[in-house]
């Protein structure tokens, strides 16, 4: 396909910086899926906005050498600098960068205020185009519901998310529609929201495909120290599904992971309760387990009637060129060329909304948190996972 071909899309970003999330899925618009001027998604980057510019900014050098506009604001980034809507799609990479956090420990990037500018445009031109939203919607249950809620009011496709579910998985696990999943462990590893939320939604990915699809979760509670582990001797989780997780976990220290992570103050294990009485646990095991080859999120399910549970390990290729990143473009591609997200943006609500009310157990005193709200019913969309050798790593 000529350039001129290619659906023209605007970026809306925080920072544009070596190894920042924009770099990694814009980048691989620029400069092709492994970054090496190879072949790329049907993309073309016609305009940027950038929030915040550090020192070490590739942005503006990026414009230059790909003949793109950086502009002042939302609106002209979307209209090129004129009256109608002049894009065929938006990325909102509202990820890295110098922004506060609220006294929840949730950092509150501009992800609700980008997406606001966004659709203020679509209604002032009377026209919408496919919107993706990197990582979760927002930091709190409020912005992100109304979010969702605008999407729909203006009728454009829209996706979110993160990269787990579409990268590798070792062995390449696929839960069949409609299984009889029972239980399940995700393992994790990383600061408790930024990282918390990529295991949420690889658990998620999976547990969505259970008997009659999802239907929401009924309540939540973030654990800490010694009550991590007073919880699974009592059952509250599986040591089964624990042990069958960290079996395919690449690097950990040695010893029993109990001691340290009790200690560590970034160690924690979220209890979700299911609407439909399915069991989950996200054992975040800061202190013990190391990222190793590949990351180290994990994930084990028991499924009704088999005697062993089901296990795969989400493969993150690290550093350049990050290729499970690659899946994840081509996810939005698919979108900005048929008009259909590739996979159910009610996900990461729901994912988003655990994550708020996780970090809101945690900020207060570990509570149960009931979750009425996050009653959200969907149905899985087969989009695969990468399932092509790893691209070599490569310098830049």
């Amino acid at each position: 396909m000529t350039n001129e071909a290619k659906k023209k899309v605007a970026a809306i970003i925080t920072e544009y910086r070596r190894w920042s999330h924009a770099d990694v899925i814009i980048g691989k618009i620029l400069e092709g899926y492994n970054q090496d001027g190879g072949a790329g998604p049907d993309l073309r980057v016609v305009s940027m906005y950038v929030d915040q510019v550090p020192a070490n900014d590739m942005s503006r050098d990026l414009a230059k050498k790909h003949g793109f506009k950086i502009y002042r604001t939302i609106p002209e980034a979307l209209t090129l600098g004129d009256n109608q809507l002049a894009v065929d799609g938006v990325l909102c990479i509202g990820e890295h960068g110098n922004y506060p956090a609220n006294a929840r420990g949730q950092v509150l990037y501009p992800r609700r205020r980008f997406f606001e500018e966004v659709t203020k445009t679509f209604a002032r031109c009377k026209k919408s185009v496919p919107v993706f939203n990197d990582k979760h919607l927002a930091a709190t249950w409020a912005d992100a519901k109304w979010m969702y809620d605008k999407s729909r009011d203006l009728f454009f496709p829209f996706m979110a998310g993160s990269s787990l579910p579409v990268t590798w998985r070792r062995p390449p696990l696929k839960l069949p529609k409609n299984c009889l999943l029972t239980d399940t462990v995700q393992v994790g590893y990383g600061p408790l929201e930024a990282y918390g939320f990529h295991a949420l939604e690889a658990l998620q990915c999976l547990a969505e495909r259970r008997k009659g699809g999802e239907t929401g979760v009924k309540a939540v509670q973030c654990l800490q120290g010694e009550a991590m582990w007073q919880a699974l001797d009592q059952g509250r989780w599986s040591r089964s599904l624990l042990e069958a997780a960290l079996a395919l976990v690449p690097a950990h220290a040695a010893g029993d992971y109990r001691a340290p992570t009790a200690k560590a103050t970034n160690a924690a294990v979220y209890l979700l309760e299911y609407s439909d009485g399915l069991k989950a646990a996200v054992a975040m095991l800061n202190g013990w387990l190391h990222e190793g080859d590949g990351g180290a999120f994990c994930f084990a399910g028991q499924l009704k009637g088999q005697a062993k549970p089901v296990a795969t390990h989400f493969y993150l290729q690290q550093p350049d060129p990050f290729g499970h990143f690659a899946y994840l473009v081509k996810a939005i591609d698919r979108m900005m060329q048929t008009g259909h997200a590739a996979y159910p943006v009610e996900r990461t609500l729901l994912t988003t909304g655990i994550l708020d009310a996780i970090m809101t157990s945690r900020a207060e005193r570990h509570r149960r948190v009931e979750t009425p709200h996050l009653a959200i019913r969907y149905q899985p969309l087969d989009w695969p996972f990468a399932m092509d050798p790893v691209p070599k790593a490569r310098k830049r």
